[in-house]
Order: C-alpha cells, then structure tokens, then sequence
C-alpha cells in the first residue's frame, strides 16, 4: 500500500501552516455556502423557491445572500414569467464555478490537516512513556 502524501505547503509547526487562505469570506458563511453547493449541483439553475427549499431559507434570507453572491459576481439571476407569475432562475458564473471549485480545494485541505493532525496525536498518545498521566 502506497504512503499517504504529505500536506503540501510550509512545514508543520512553521509560520503560516495553518492560515488557509484559499478560505473565502464571502463563500464560508453557512447559507452561502448551501446555496454555492446546491447551484454547483444543478448546472443549469435552479429556480428561486427550489434554490430556498433546498436550503432551507426564507424568502429575505434568501433573496440577502443572493444579493452578495451576485456582488461578488458568483451567482447570476434571470428572470422570466411562466403562467403570468415572476419567476428566478439562479445559476452560478464561470467565476463562481471555479472560485467555489477552488474554495473546496482549500476545506478539503483543513479536513486533510486536521485528520493528520489526529492521527499523529493518537501515535504520540501510544508513545507516552508508562509512569505518565494526564495532569
């Protein structure tokens, strides 16, 4: 079995190990973040009541975040009438295809750090010398 690759980037325990810069502001928040996600999902959109139910948001809510991913120019909205009713569809851009893709990136470097880091102290927990307790 081939040996797990080391975490790329500074050396642990180096200035800056743990900064995660690839970790974006705008897209971290939880609600974003669900609506990046189920955007991500549907490629060609979703429309606004299906993009708030599956994330479980209201209507303002909703309507907040969209504003700033739209700010931020991640998610695009068009509107249209089907059976004389507003509709939205809501898609992600270009940029905010890869700037999420790359945000994934970054989390699952933190999940990967933080697993090493784990397993590291459960080796080191088995190293202790006898004689030793927990203070």
């Amino acid at each position: 079995m081939a040996k797990p690759k080391p975490p790329e980037g500074p050396p642990p325990g180096s200035a800056g190990r743990y900064a995660y810069e690839g970790l974006d502001r705008v897209i971290h928040e939880k609600a974003r973040l669900g609506i990046l996600t189920s955007l991500v999902s549907h490629p060609s959109g979703l429309l606004f009541a299906d993009l708030k139910e599956l994330c479980g948001l209201t209507d303002g809510n909703l309507n907040r975040h969209l504003h700033v991913l739209q700010e931020a120019e991640l998610v695009e909205a068009w509107k249209s009438t089907h059976r004389n009713r507003p509709q939205t569809l809501c898609r992600l851009t270009e940029h905010g295809r890869a700037r999420f893709l790359a945000y994934i990136a970054a989390l699952e470097k933190v999940v990967a750090d933080a697993a090493e880091s784990v397993r590291a102290q459960a080796s080191a927990q088995r190293n202790i010398q006898e004689g030793w307790s927990p203070a």
